[in-house]
């Protein structure tokens, strides 16, 4: 996957339209070298003046936390210390305004879940170069971009998947920590924003997991949305 990111971004010419958007800083979170030097090399050819990386989400705070918001992150899901889901909402939190996720993660469930915690696109790595250019360049000109291999899962939602009984057995309280969840807050913040210990919170999520038949935080919150319990 990563040789295939590699060839896709770096083979690509540069295009005509690739300095519309001249002196934009970004940074690129991903645990593969390859991958991070590959689009760190796409940016600089579309015109960004500085481009920070990340390895992990622990990398990405730091650097966001000297750097103040970019222009762009561009980040994968699957990240050694986390979710990309936690950090995506703690940059949209911190003013960022362009996030892209570019993940292997091609489910309805990831989809959803990473518009709902803040990005503005959404991209495969095994995307074609122009798909790649392009999803890039129209979140930098502030639209909303999905990969189109996704974006009919994105428009469809769950339709089709089976109902889960467990979303009925939902109480109040686990409804609005799922509803949190879904709002991209991490245990502590709900915590904070519940009047709850991060325990508490955990022992809630837990049960949420068993009710629903699923760990997944993307997944619960998706299965919510479809039952119609959250928005």
């Amino acid at each position: 996957m990563t040789a295939r990111l590699e060839t896709a971004i770096d083979g690509i010419p540069v295009q005509a339209g690739a300095a519309d958007t001249p002196g934009f800083s970004a940074m690129v979170v991903d645990d593969h070298p390859l991958v991070r030097e590959s689009m760190v090399a796409r940016l600089k050819m579309m015109g960004a003046r500085e481009v920070v990386e990340a390895a992990t989400i622990g990398e990405a705070r730091a650097r966001a936390n000297l750097s103040g918001p970019r222009e762009l992150c561009v980040l994968d899901l699957g990240l050694p210390d986390g979710s990309g889901l936690d950090l995506l909402a703690d940059l949209r939190a911190a003013g960022w305004q362009r996030l892209v996720v570019l993940s292997a993660a091609d489910d309805p469930y990831s989809v959803r879940a990473a518009f709902v915690a803040g990005a503005q696109g959404y991209l495969l790595k095994s995307a074609s170069p122009v798909v790649v250019a392009d999803g890039v360049r129209r979140v930098l000109d502030g639209g909303v971009y999905a990969d189109p291999a996704v974006a009919s899962l994105l428009a469809a939602g769950l339709r089709g998947s089976p109902v889960d009984s467990g979303v009925s057995e939902l109480s109040a309280r686990e409804i609005e920590v799922l509803r949190l969840v879904a709002d991209g807050q991490s245990n502590k913040q709900i915590g904070e924003l519940l009047g709850l210990s991060a325990l508490t919170v955990k022992s809630h999520l837990a049960r949420i997991a068993r009710k629903l038949g699923t760990g997944d935080r993307a997944e619960m919150v998706a299965l919510a949305m479809r039952a119609g319990v959250i928005r």
